[in-house]
C-alpha cells in the first residue's frame, strides 16, 4: 500500500475513534516533535495535504505522515484551526522540537522564510540580471534587460519561488518613485530639463566615487562644468562606451581611450551622455538634485580612496602629478 492510501486509511481510523480522541489528539498535537535541529523544508506549490504530510515526514519534522494528517484533521474538527486544505506552500524554517500544532499554525499562516536579494549601487542592468540569474530560489527568466538607470539598487525581500520578473518590476517601481520624489524636492536652477537627465548624471556620480561624503561635492563639480559649457570628462563614461555597458573594462584607461568616438564618451561630447551608464542609488540621486555649492571644476584620486578637488587647471595638474607619483610608487613596490 502506498503512503497516500496508508495515510488516508490510518487517519480515518484515528479520527473516527470515539473514545480518547480528544486526549490523544491534544497529546500528539501539542507534544514536542522529533526534530533535533532547525530544518528548512520547501513545500512546492500545488502540493496536496497528503504530499505535504509525506514531505514533512521525510524531513523529520513530524514522526510520521499519518500522524500529521490525523493531527491536522483533529485540530480542524476541534475548531482549533482551519482545514488542512488551508496549509500554504512555500519555504519554511522549523525549529528543533517543533510541535505538530506549531507546524500546522505556521503553515496555515504562511510564515515562510524571508529571503533577501541585495543589489549594489553602480551596476549596469545587465549585471543586475546576471545576479538574479544566480539566485536559485527565484524562478523564471528576465525576457528583456531593462535600460540602465531603470532599477533602484536596494535590498529586496522575497519568498522561495518568486519570479525574477517580479523582482525586476519592484526595482523599476522603486526607481520611478525615488526619482519622482527627488525631482520634486530638487534645488532650484539646476541645469536639468528632465528627471532623466538628473538620473544620467547621478549614474556618473555613482561610478566616480564610492565615498558617501564626496557624492554631493563630485556632483557639484559636474554641475559647475555643465553650467560653464565644459566637457564632463568622466572616465566611467569612457569605460561604458568601450564596453557597450556590459561591465568592467578590466584594465586602466589610456589617453587613446579618451579619443574613442561615442555619444557616451564625455571627453568627446559636451554635456550629458544620452542616458545613464549604471543604476545609481538614492544617495547619488540626492547628491545630484541637491549638490554641494562650490567653485571647484576638477578632481582626481588622492591615493587614499578619495579625491582631491581644484578650482583651476594648474592646481588640478599638480594634483594629477601627485596621483601619478602614488601610482608609480605602488607599481615599484609590486615589481619583482
Amino acid at each position: 500500500m502506498g503512503w497516500g492510501l496508508r495515510i488516508v486509511a490510518g487517519a480515518l481510523v484515528l479520527v473516527s475513534a470515539t473514545a480518547g480522541v480528544g486526549v490523544w489528539g491534544a497529546m500528539e498535537v501539542m507534544a514536542p516533535g522529533p526534530l533535533d535541529h532547525p530544518e528548512t523544508v520547501v513545500i512546492p506549490r500545488g502540493s496536496g495535504v497528503e504530499s505535504i504530510a509525506i514531505t514533512l515526514g521525510d524531513a523529520g519534522v513530524v514522526s510520521s505522515p499519518l500522524l500529521f494528517l490525523a493531527g491536522a484533521k483533529i485540530t480542524a474538527l476541534a475548531g482549533l484551526a482551519g482545514s488542512a486544505r488551508d496549509l500554504k506552500a512555500g519555504e519554511y524554517l522549523f525549529p528543533a522540537g517543533v510541535s505538530m500544532d506549531a507546524v500546522l499554525e505556521q503553515m496555515r499562516q504562511g510564515r515562510t522564510v524571508v529571503r533577501r536579494f541585495t543589489v549594489p549601487e553602480g551596476l549596469t542592468s545587465a549585471q543586475v540580471v546576471a545576479l538574479l540569474d544566480k539566485e536559485t530560489a527565484l524562478t523564471g527568466t528576465v525576457k528583456q534587460t531593462p535600460k540602465n538607470g531603470a532599477l533602484l539598487p536596494e535590498t529586496y525581500h522575497f519568498a522561495y519561488g518568486d519570479s525574477r520578473a517580479s523582482i525586476i518590476e519592484r526595482m523599476q517601481t522603486a526607481m520611478t518613485q525615488a526619482l519622482a520624489e527627488g525631482w520634486k524636492a530638487r534645488d532650484p536652477h539646476l541645469p536639468f530639463e528632465t528627471p532623466q537627465q538628473a538620473l544620467t548624471l547621478a549614474s556618473i556620480v555613482e561610478k566616480e566615487t564610492g565615498i558617501a561624503a564626496e557624492r554631493a561635492k563630485v556632483a557639484g563639480v559636474f554641475i559647475n562644468r555643465l553650467e560653464a559649457g565644459m566637457k564632463l570628462q568622466s572616465d566611467p563614461t569612457v569605460v561604458f562606451a568601450l564596453t557597450d555597458g556590459v561591465g568592467e573594462l578590466g584594465r586602466a584607461l589610456t589617453r587613446n581611450d579618451w579619443k574613442f568616438e561615442s555619444p557616451y564618451n564625455t571627453y568627446q561630447v559636451t554635456g550629458l551622455p544620452p542616458g545613464p551608464i549604471a543604476n545609481p542609488g538614492k544617495a547619488s540621486l540626492q547628491a545630484v538634485l541637491k549638490p554641494e555649492k562650490h567653485d571647484m571644476l576638477y578632481f582626481v584620486a588622492d591615493g587614499t580612496g578619495g579625491h582631491v578637488f581644484a578650482k583651476t587647471l594648474p592646481d588640478h595638474n599638480r594634483n594629477v602629478a601627485k596621483w601619478r607619483d602614488v601610482q608609480q610608487a605602488r607599481q615599484s613596490a609590486t615589481d619583482p
